[in-house]
């Protein structure tokens, strides 16, 4: 199979579909890899990388997009990119279709088979594509969350850490999956106060072992929501339902109990986001301020660090992408895991979750195929 690797075209983006080293392993399957120039320096890979691995270097996204059979990204595509797909094309990347109907539409009118990251499961019904990132955005929204606490920052001034006879920040983490339990390990290892609302009884167990009994956890419940808000220096959002827009815990109403520079930070505003009054930013410009409280809501939060995120990231897509250019779309059938990742093929919507946010009708995906 030809495989294309455009270069990322979203505000700060500077992750890479595909890293040299998981190249290599498509050459080596037999498929050919064209390579966008320069689409691997944000992430400190040359064109020169690509060559060695025996990819090649295309001149321009257009070539790349009109010449493959796969393209493998990092973010959902673009407009201009959406419109250069086409029928039977398949598109391997992240795609959060539920709160982005433009995006839905314009895939819809590709006819490709697009494949998102964020729904592919595994037999544990985890999301082996979703988890690296999550990792990542975590622990970047602990850093990112203290350093916004700083003055001139915007933040009401304090020392996330705290210092002695000073208490350090109180951090609360929404959710307690992969991204809540990395920004509470995080934090707690930066010094802050952490407490967590969850759902999952048996996850609040395990992030107790886990920590020794210096997070707090707490059943979530409007009433603790609430209580801990009045509380809280910081709060990390880190709900996820998989496909579908994240539910609102914090509403508008809810910054008046707050105090007066503390910080929200929405790691879910890639599905819409978990507070009322959440709106993506950019790196460039991440932070606005409703009602005194400082909001973080950039959408790619992992590109900050490209090159651990894109090398974190082919580690898990690398078995799941050579498997569809190894077989196409016959790996769905073979992978029931691989084939939840399935979201639009030949112009229809085959995720339930992102049909419902959307108002849409949902298409059974072998119903689909045996159409084509």
């Amino acid at each position: 199979m030809r495989v294309g690797v455009p270069k990322e075209i979203k505000k700060n983006e500077h992750r890479v579909g595909l890293t040299p080293t998981a190249a290599r392993e498509y050459v080596a399957h037999g498929h050919s890899v064209s390579v966008e120039q320069g689409a691997g320096l944000g992430a400190g890979f040359t064109d020169g990388d690509y060559k060695k691995a025996g990819a090649t270097i295309a001149p321009n996204a257009a070539t790349v997009f009109a010449e493959n059979d796969m393209i493998v990204k990092v973010k959902e595509p673009q407009k201009v990119e959406w419109e250069r797909l086409r029928e039977g094309q398949i598109l391997f990347t992240y795609l959060h279709l539920a709160p982005d109907p433009e995006q839905t539409k314009g895939l819809i009118a590709s006819k490709c088979a697009a494949v998102a990251y964020e729904t592919v499961t595994d037999a544990r019904g985890g999301l082996p594509l979703l988890a690296p990132m999550s990792e990542v955005a975590g622990r970047i929204a602990v850093f990112s969350a203290a350093e916004t606490l700083l003055k001139h920052n915007g933040g009401m001034g304090l020392l996330f850490c705290g210092v002695p006879g000073v208490a350090p920040a109180r951090v609360l983490v929404l959710g307690g999956g992969v991204v809540g339990m990395n920004a509470a390990r995080m934090a707690m290892g930066l010094g802050a106060e952490v407490v967590v609302l969850e759902r999952s009884i048996p996850r609040m167990r395990e992030i107790d072992e886990l920590t020794g009994g210096r997070v707090i956890t707490r059943f979530s419940s409007i009433a603790a929501i609430e209580d801990e808000l009045t509380k809280a220096d910081v709060v990390i959002g880190a709900v996820l339902v998989p496909g579908a827009e994240a539910p609102t815990l914090v509403k508008r109403e809810h910054l008046k109990i707050m105090k007066p520079g503390s910080v929200l930070v929405d790691v879910a505003i890639d599905q819409g986001g978990c507070f009322e009054t959440s709106k993506p930013t950019t790196h460039a410009d991440p932070t606005y301020v409703i009602d005194g409280v400082v909001h973080y809501c950039v959408a790619n939060m992992p590109g900050a660090a490209p090159r651990t995120s894109s090398e974190a990231l082919n580690n898990a897509t690398l078995p799941f992408g050579l498997a569809l250019a190894d077989k196409g779309l016959d790996a769905l059938k073979a992978d029931p895991h691989l084939a939840r990742g399935l979201n639009v093929l030949n112009g229809e919507i085959t995720y339930p979750a992102v049909a419902k946010a959307l108002g849409l009708s949902f298409s059974d995906p072998f119903g689909v195929w045996a159409g084509r």
